[in-house]
């Protein structure tokens, strides 16, 4: 009776310390989270670069990242993939792709993720990334108001990555609307308010002025928005 009385009592507090870690714990999440906002807001206020990705950061995590290559048409025969590569000194993303244009369909590699960014405070992104690789032509591409897949258009910015090193900077106002490689005249800007989904991706099909094929790289080590 008394061993019971005992269980019964060391349960209970038991439940009140997990309940009252739970609760400090939630609290600690939500003011991390406030913390982060204010965080944001006062590096917005200060000038400064916010952190979209930092994948050198032992924290960094690719696996929400899914593939969005020409395969999602028939004629399609690209892949792509991103990773981290991690070693003893550093640690970066790397974003593989192997271009393969067919005559008759497009011809992309690329990789994207969902995300809810308010970019309405910065002017451009900047990333420092490097490329390797037959091809070194790539591009950005952004989607907005909750789109995330193939079926509606992307707004783009084209760039070369050299085999060294450096950070390049793309304005908001200069991503343009296309639907499957081809440019959309009458498409609405970019709502940097409410952009849903980011990715990369090699280019060269039939609608892309610069023709390219074979195996590339892009060695990225971060994202940011700069005001």
């Amino acid at each position: 009776m008394i061993a019971n009385i005992g269980l019964k009592v060391a349960g209970a507090i038991l439940v009140g310390t997990l309940a009252s870690t739970y609760q400090r714990s939630s609290v600690a999440c939500l003011a991390t989270s406030n913390n982060s906002s204010s965080n944001r807001q006062a590096h917005m206020n200060a000038g400064e670069d916010v952190t979209l990705f930092d994948f050198t950061d032992s924290n960094a995590d690719v696996s929400n990242w899914i593939e969005s290559s020409d395969t999602v048409r028939q004629p399609g025969m690209s892949k792509a993939a991103i990773l981290l590569q991690k070693a003893q000194l550093f640690q970066r993303a790397i974003f593989f792709a192997l271009l393969n244009p067919q005559p008759n369909g497009a011809g992309f590699a690329g990789v994207r993720t969902s995300v809810d960014f308010d970019l309405s405070g910065f002017s451009s992104i900047k990333m420092k990334v490097r490329g390797q690789g037959q091809a070194t032509n790539f591009k950005i591409t952004l989607k907005h108001h909750g789109e995330v897949g193939d079926g509606s258009p992307s707004y783009e910015h084209f760039f070369t990555a050299t085999q060294e090193f450096q950070e390049l900077n793309f304005p908001l106002n200069e991503f343009k609307p296309y639907w499957r490689g081809q440019p959309l005249q009458n498409a609405e800007p970019l709502d940097s308010t409410n952009i849903t989904s980011f990715g990369f991706q090699l280019y060269g099909g039939v609608y892309e002025e610069h023709k390219q094929s074979g195996p590339a790289t892009l060695e990225i080590d971060w994202v940011k928005g700069t005001i």
